[in-house]
């Protein structure tokens, strides 16, 4: 039953007794929900991009309330695209039956079910995005991802793990598809999947595409890995063999790490494309990862390789082992997100030292990465006002949104910098046990427990430090709590001082953050003049606060038009940036802000200025060991 707050009673006896806003919603409960749901969804309205939805529902007389999931297992938050589900029409022997939304919990709705119908048939549409400021684009001429918590209701009152449906799809014809479902049959475009709960449903999406391509990533090994890709045309799907190379050993790599799994199967989804949105989302036997065309076919493309690490990871830190307070009985009751630091910022540490490990980025690659995120946090203002711990509520307050003071807002930071915390702990235990004992062990025994089993198993703060203390006797609590809680100044970067290295910066770009500017098209002067702009046409897209630019007066959304007097193009802007140094002229830049034109005057003489890792003279080099492939 749910409880109404005092605030919802207030409003209720305000509004009236209407039963439609009194009605409760039953809370789930672990019993079985009676009978199958049968679930079509027509996938072949490309042009459009609507997926055309039939659903079957088994029911008695009475009052029932079907649910669309809302709270998003990955998106730690309350984002269920409701918005995008249209032309609801339920009927029963062949009559309609109208639905009450609910006001208070607007993902519900009430249904009367009338004396002698057994089943409802709901109808309806889910018109998916066409313009990526209207959200992912999930469909293109080539392409389709199907999340099925998209395309669905299900009855309220029953764990999703309780509820069991019967999926089938309609793909355009002669197209191919990966999923971790397991097929019943195939007839023409139709394929029918075996039945399964709710809950292993949504958490099994489907990328489905016109050029497609499955590889053996554990061949002659169980359980089986397959990568299974599509992309915008075929050339893209011909791997080059040093590439395919580097995901055999990502497998490799893990399994070593944790030392068991936690699958049946896995695949590891992957769409390459400049038109279908990029994700980067885990579950439990497969992932959905979206990335550049050439992923398998240029290894000089480098930045975002470990994306795959990051969320194959997740299949043990995650999905496997999650957060007490981040499961939930159905899709409906909120998540809360106290461990998100564990949940993405161990696995964001795991993500970049697997890719190191496997191939998929060389050590130099691993470094540079790993000092630009050391940068970017040592320069996080917002730091002084919010710590680390506080950024978990960050999915359920903005999830991704954009916002105007990145910097100073805050972000979800509880990835990197969560990701600087673990290399901090990982160095430390290497330091206390002489070498003899690493992060390593923490990840074997607190993921690679229960061989087999697919089920979460939940875990609290308490088993993190327990465990952190039977790897190496330490204060872990204290040390966990002083970073997740404390406000610097800078970042924490002691485990990058006691891996033998130190961050530095110079006029040489970083490598791996201007393979990622090339693919953006941006120009990352953040550590200089504080801004990122387009390479392209001079739009600022971030200041950070109380930088150089920020005390000038820009901000984010504005245009450079020129820089002392000449017009704007990135070379020009660094030339001046460069001749600014050592001396006390500004550099000059006007700019255009909405329909205003004005020059502003940046008091900036350090010159060029981009983070790089330097080792450390006579000390141990622990990142090496950390980085290298185990045998």
């Amino acid at each position: 039953m749910r409880f109404l707050s005092l605030s919802v009673l207030i409003l209720a006896a305000a509004i009236g007794t209407d039963s439609a806003f009194a009605q409760s919603i039953a809370a789930p409960v672990d019993t079985a929900y009676a009978g199958n749901i049968a679930l079509n969804v027509d996938l072949t309205d490309l042009s459009r991009r609507i997926f055309r939805v039939h659903e079957e529902i088994p029911v008695t007389a009475g009052a029932l309330t079907l649910l669309y999931p809302q709270w998003l297992p990955g998106n730690h938050s309350p984002t269920g695209p409701i918005e995008q589900m249209v032309g609801l029409t339920i009927t029963a022997n062949g009559q309609r039956i109208e639905w009450r939304r609910d006001p208070f919990e607007v993902f519900a709705f009430h249904i009367d079910v009338p004396q002698g119908a057994t089943r409802l048939i709901l109808d309806f549409e889910f018109v998916s995005p066409l313009d990526r400021d209207e959200g992912r684009i999930v469909v293109t001429p080539e392409i389709i991802g199907l999340q099925w918590n998209t395309v669905l209701l299900y009855p309220a009152g029953h764990y999703s793990s309780q509820i069991t449906i019967e999926p089938t799809i309609k793909l355009p014809s002669g197209w191919q598809f990966g999923t971790a479902l397991e097929t019943a049959n195939a007839e023409a475009d139709n394929t029918h999947f075996k039945p399964t709960s709710l809950e292993m449903l949504v958490d099994s999406p489907l990328f489905a595409g016109k050029y497609f391509k499955r590889f053996d990533l554990a061949p002659n090994a169980t359980p089986p890995v397959h990568l299974d890709v599509v992309a915008d045309a075929a050339k893209y799907l011909d791997a080059k063999p040093e590439i395919l190379a580097t995901h055999l050993a990502l497998v490799q790599q893990a399994y070593k790490l944790y030392g068991a799994q936690h699958y049946a199967h896995y695949d590891l989804l992957l769409a390459l494309s400049d038109n279908f949105s990029g994700i980067g989302l885990e579950h439990g036997q497969s992932s959905e990862n979206g990335t550049f065309r050439e992923y398998l076919t240029d290894a000089k493309k480098f930045a975002g390789r470990d994306l795959l690490a990051h969320e194959y990871t997740h299949s043990w830190n995650g999905k496997f082992r999650r957060p007490a307070d981040l499961w939930t009985p159905n899709f409906n009751v909120p998540m809360r997100n106290s461990l998100l630091w564990v949940y993405e910022g161990q696995t964001q540490y795991w993500g970049n030292v697997l890719a190191a490990r496997a191939g998929l980025l060389n050590a130099e690659q691993a470094r540079e990465s790993l000092a630009l995120v050391a940068a970017t946090f040592d320069h996080r203002e917002g730091r002084i006002w919010r710590n680390l711990q506080d950024t978990t509520f960050q999915p359920i307050l903005a999830y991704k949104r954009a916002m105007p003071w990145s910097n100073w807002q805050r972000m979800q930071d509880y990835y990197s910098e969560g990701q600087l915390i673990w290399l901090d702990a990982d160095t430390k235990i290497r330091e206390l046990s002489n070498g003899r004992r690493s992060l390593d062990d923490f990840a074997h025994a607190f993921f690679g427990v229960e061989n087999g089993r697919v089920a979460p198993l939940t875990y609290t703060f308490d088993d993190v430090v327990k465990t952190l203390d039977g790897v190496q006797k330490f204060d872990w609590a204290s040390f966990l709590k002083t970073r997740l809680d404390g406000h610097g100044p800078g970042a924490p970067l002691d485990g990058i001082a006691r891996s033998g290295w130190k961050l530095v910066y110079t006029d040489k770009p970083n490598l791996y953050g201007e393979d990622v500017q090339k693919q953006r098209k941006i120009a990352d002067l953040s550590y200089s003049l504080g801004l990122s702009l387009s390479s392209k046409d001079g739009r600022i897209s971030d200041v950070l606060w109380n930088g150089p630019a920020f005390k000038a007066g820009l901000a984010a959304g504005m245009k450079l038009i020129a820089v002392n007097g000449i017009s704007f193009s990135s070379d020009e802007l660094k030339d001046a940036i460069t001749a600014a140094k050592g001396n006390a002229k500004p550099i000059d830049v006007l700019i255009e802000n909405l329909d205003h034109y004005e020059t502003l005057h940046i008091d900036y003489h350090d010159g060029l200025r981009y983070p790089h890792l330097e080792r450390v003279s006579g000390s141990k080099d622990r990142l090496s060991d950390i980085l290298a492939a185990r045998h």
